[in-house]
């Protein structure tokens, strides 16, 4: 995967923009599906999805799980929307919370934010002496959190990981 990517070096056309969008909606379709609907041969449409990869657009497939479809088998767990706010917030001690937070498995997500706290973090637990822990573990132990604010979630209606402005036909395309 490309941690760094530089747009000077390639262009995407309106297909690949449909195509990423139709992937993120739905990567389980098949190529045929996906050609199909973009109008395109199969093996053009492969090796599109290949180019997408290999240029680092694509970062990773995954499947994403129905929360009350799967509770009665794993439980219904928590989960929390947690706001970070450290002490001192320079490039280092910044990088340094980042590092701690990503390394953490109960943590799904991290964002660096502004104005307001540093971090937003979705956590996931399966109760709550393990969100006990790892906020043990994340924000007691950790010298430069001055504040932390937790939101935990009782419904989630909606959950959608496409970027918007791919859905749409650029005027001059």
């Amino acid at each position: 995967m490309k941690s760094e990517i530089n747009s000077s070096e390639f262009s995407l056309d309106f297909t690949d923009l449909q195509l990423l969008d139709l992937l993120q909606r739905d990567a389980g379709q098949s190529n045929l599906q996906v050609a199909e609907q973009l109008h395109i041969s199969p093996p053009t449409c492969l090796r599109r999805v290949r180019r997408l990869h290999a240029l680092g657009l694509i970062e990773r497939q995954v499947a994403i799980v129905r929360p009350e479809a799967v509770a009665p088998l794993v439980g219904h767990g928590l989960q929390a929307l947690v706001e970070v706010t450290l002490e001192r917030q320079h490039a280092e001690a910044l990088d340094e919370f980042e590092a701690l937070a990503v390394a953490e498995d109960g943590v799904q997500q991290c964002w660096r934010v502004s104005p307001g706290p540093d971090f937003v973090l979705v956590v996931a637990c399966s109760d709550m002496p393990a969100y006990l822990a790892l906020s043990q573990r994340l924000f007691t132990a950790h010298r430069n959190v001055r504040n932390v604010k937790t939101f935990f979630a009782t419904k989630r209606a909606k959950f959608s990981p496409h970027l918007p402005q791919l859905a749409h036909k650029p005027e001059n395309a």
